[in-house]
């Protein structure tokens, strides 16, 4: 099974409220993540909680196969909520694709790719880079331990930045700007060579073996 787990805990300090709030479109910010994995056909939904939580929750139409938990300590960082959050996923859960609750841009494509991307190939971890932030993650069960270690405001991208990614480049058409809150043209990745099929020409893919030893195809 491969789970999602959205992260909306944050207070939205710089945003001056409770960003998961925003209406955009007729729905809340953090909505979009949540349907954005419901519609991509993952196995469970958990949506971490913290700030204003009653509001968030109140505001949230969960699907049926998608429940909210609440990180106490989510003042202490994105890490706590990502630590609350995997511990919460179903046992049976062989990956959790880590979503933020601030990114209407998020569409089941970017799900269902890094879904995809981890049936046929299994990374420890593969993200979708975005122009104006991270965006989605996927990280195998065999890194969660490693994430739950994390503190501080840091999330899936931290564990990343301890490899040394190899990247190339598939096609070369160049690359048209996108609204903010669209990926950019990025996957990186850990562990696995780069996935063929969610990816579209003229897209940068990295990878890197967990071990460090890395090689071009």
């Amino acid at each position: 099974m491969i789970s999602a787990l959205v992260l909306a805990a944050g207070e939205g300090t710089r945003f001056g409220g409770t960003k998961q709030l925003e209406i955009l479109r007729g729905k809340p910010l953090v909505q979009y993540a949540v349907d954005a994995a419901a519609a991509a056909g993952v196995g469970e939904i958990v949506v971490v909680l913290g700030h204003d939580a009653i509001r968030v929750r109140g505001a949230l139409d969960l699907p049926e196969r998608a429940r909210a938990v609440v990180n106490e300590r989510y003042t202490d960082g994105q890490s706590t909520s990502l630590a609350v959050g995997l511990r919460a996923l179903d046992p049976a859960s062989d990956a959790a694709i880590v979503l933020l609750a601030d990114q209407p841009g998020i569409a089941a494509r970017h799900v269902r790719s890094l879904k995809t991307a981890f049936e046929a190939d299994g990374p420890e971890i593969l993200r979708i880079r975005f122009r104006d932030g991270p965006g989605p993650a996927i990280l195998a069960r065999s890194v969660w331990d490693e994430a739950m270690r994390l503190t501080g405001d840091v999330g899936a991208r931290a564990l990343l930045a301890r490899t040394n990614p190899l990247a190339r480049r598939r096609g070369g058409r160049p690359t048209r700007r996108r609204p903010p809150g669209r990926p950019r043209t990025r996957l990186k990745g850990r562990r696995s060579e780069a996935p063929r099929s969610p990816l579209r020409p003229g897209r940068l893919v990295s990878t890197a073996r967990s071990g460090g030893a890395s090689r071009r195809r």
